[in-house]
C-alpha cells in the first residue's frame, strides 16, 4: 500500500473523528440546558402546587 494514500486515509479517518465528536458536545450540551429548563418548571410548578388558591379566581371588576 503507498505511504501517501495511507497516510490520507488515515487523515480522513480522524477528521471524521473529531466531527463526530464535535456534533456529540453539541447535543450533550442541548440536552444539558434543556434539563436545566425541565428542573426549573419543575421546580415552578411545585412553587404553586404549595398555594392550591392561586388560579382559581380572576377578579374582572374595574
Amino acid at each position: 500500500m503507498d505511504i501517501a494514500l495511507l497516510s490520507m486515509a488515515m487523515s480522513q479517518v480522524n477528521t471524521g473523528q473529531q466531527v463526530s465528536l464535535s456534533v456529540m458536545k453539541q447535543a450533550k450540551e442541548t440536552a444539558e440546558v434543556q434539563g436545566e429548563a425541565v428542573v426549573k418548571l419543575l421546580d415552578s410548578a411545585n412553587q404553586t402546587a404549595g398555594h392550591p388558591h392561586l388560579g382559581r379566581n380572576i377578579d374582572i371588576s374595574y
